[in-house]
C-alpha cells in the first residue's frame, strides 16, 4: 500500500475547516498562548546560532522574553530576560556576545551559568546572598541540533516527545548544518492558515506554477498522518532540486540514498516548526503567532558546513533562497486572502478533501491541546 493511498484511507470522512473564531478571536488567541506556547516544547533556533562561549539570542515565547547563551562549558541555558534586583530587561539585543549578562539599570552582574556575580552595595543588606538570586531558567532541550524551551514547570521530557521521530532525519546531518540566510515575514494572517497551507499541495497548480512544473502536486506520499508529526516527500520531477536553476546549489547535507535524491521532505512539528528537507539544504520554517490575524515567520535555509564559502564548488545559496522566496510569498499571499474571507459573515466551515487530509490531522491535533484544561 502506498503512503499516499494509506493517507487517503485514513482521512476523516466529514472533516471540515475550523470555525471562524478560531481564526479572529482575541479570547482563543490568548487561549492558544497559555494552552499551547506556554506549556509545550517550542522550538526557539538552532544551536549554530549560539556556536560559542557567550554568544546569546533573545525569543519571545507566549510573551515571555527568554535567553538562550551558551556557557563557557560549552553547555546551552535559558533564562527568563529578567533582572533578579528590580524586574529590568536584561538584554535588548536580539542577539549578541557577552562575557555576563549585565542589568542595564543597576549592573547587577550574571555569570554565562545564572549565578548572580555582582550586585553593587549590596554586600550592606543584612542577609542579602548573591546565592539566592541567581535568574530564572527555563526548561531547554535538544532535538536534531534545534533548540526547544518550555515554560511549564514539569514538561514531558523532550526526548519522550519526540520518540515517534528517533532516528528518522539522521541523514540529513541536521545538527551540523548552518543557516546561510534568513528571510522574516510578517504575514497579515492566522498562524493556523500558515500550518494549514503548508501541509497540502491541493493549492499548487494555481497558485505555485514552478513548483508545480518541477515537483507535480499529486506525488505527494505522506507516512505521519496523525499526532504533533505530520508529513511525508515530494518527488523532484525535473532538475536536480528546487532552486530556479533547477540545479543543486551546493553538496549534499548528508547521505543521501536511493530514490531520497529526487524528494523532499516536509514535516509540521508541533506547534511551531516546519522542516523542509531538500538533497542539497533545509529550508526550516519557525512560526510565531503574534495576533489573531498577524504571524511572525522566520525562514532559514540550511546548508552542510563545508558547502558555505565562496571557494565551495558548485556552492549558490541564492538560487534556493530565491526560489523559496517567491514560494513562500505566493503562500503568504493566499493566507492573507483567506484570513480575508474567513472574518466575513459569509464564512462557514468547507470540506477537505482527500488531498487535505494532513490539514484536517492537524486541525485535530490543534484542537486536542486547546480543549484539554
Amino acid at each position: 500500500m502506498s503512503a499516499f493511498r494509506k493517507t487517503i484511507e485514513t482521512f476523516v470522512a466529514g472533516a471540515k475547516t475550523l470555525p471562524q473564531r478560531y481564526f479572529v478571536s482575541p479570547e482563543i488567541f490568548a487561549e492558544e498562548q497559555a494552552k499551547v506556547f506556554a506549556r509545550h516544547w517550542v522550538c526557539v533556533g538552532h544551536q549554530s546560532q549560539i556556536a560559542k562561549a557567550g554568544d546569546y539570542f533573545v525569543r519571545e515565547v507566549a510573551g515571555e522574553s527568554l535567553i538562550m547563551v551558551r556557557g563557557k562549558s560549552g553547555e546551552m541555558r535559558g533564562f527568563y530576560n529578567v533582572c533578579r534586583h528590580r524586574g529590568t530587561r536584561l538584554c535588548e539585543a536580539a542577539s549578541g556576545h557577552a562575557a555576563a549578562i549585565q542589568c542595564p539599570y543597576h549592573a547587577w552582574t550574571y555569570g554565562l551559568d545564572g549565578r548572580l556575580v555582582g550586585a553593587p552595595h549590596m554586600d550592606d543588606v543584612p542577609g542579602f546572598d548573591k546565592g539566592d538570586y541567581a535568574l530564572r531558567g527555563v526548561k531547554l532541550a535538544l532535538w536534531e541540533g534545534f533548540i526547544f524551551v518550555s515554560l511549564a514547570d514539569k514538561p514531558v521530557p523532550l526526548e519522550e516527545v519526540f520518540a515517534p521521530l528517533l532516528g528518522r532525519f539522521t541523514h540529513w546531518n541536521l545538527p551540523q548544518l548552518r543557516s546561510a540566510k534568513r528571510i522574516e515575514y510578517d504575514v497579515r494572517a492566522n498562524w493556523k492558515l500558515i500550518f494549514e497551507n503548508y501541509s497540502e499541495c491541493y493549492h499548487c497548480p494555481g497558485v505555485h506554477p514552478l513548483l508545480s512544473k518541477v515537483s507535480p502536486y499529486d506525488s505527494a506520499e505522506n507516512d505521519l498522518c496523525e499526532g504533533p508529526f505530520l508529513g511525508g516527500f515530494m518527488t523532484i520531477a525535473k532538475g536536480a532540486s528546487l532552486t530556479m536553476s533547477g540545479q543543486a546549489c551546493a553538496r549534499p547535507v548528508g547521505d543521501m540514498k536511493g530514490a531520497d535524491h529526487a524528494r523532499v521532505f516536509y514535516y509540521s512539528i508541533f506547534p511551531n516548526l516546519l522542516l523542509s528537507m531538500h538533497p542539497d539544504y533545509v529550508l526550516v520554517h519557525q512560526i510565531w503567532p503574534q495576533a489573531p490575524v498577524r504571524t511572525l515567520i522566520l525562514c532559514d535555509w540550511f546548508f552542510h558546513p563545508e558547502a558555505t564559502g565562496v571557494s565551495a564548488p558548485g556552492y549558490n545559496p541564492e538560487d534556493a533562497v530565491e526560489f523559496w522566496d517567491m514560494t513562500n510569498k505566493q503562500d503568504w499571499h493566499v493566507c492573507e486572502l483567506s484570513q480575508q474571507g474567513i472574518a466575513s459573515r459569509a464564512y462557514q466551515p468547507g470540506p477537505y478533501s482527500p488531498r487535505e487530509s494532513i490539514p484536517a490531522a492537524w486541525d485535530r491535533e490543534y484542537l486536542r491541546h486547546v480543549s484539554n484544561s
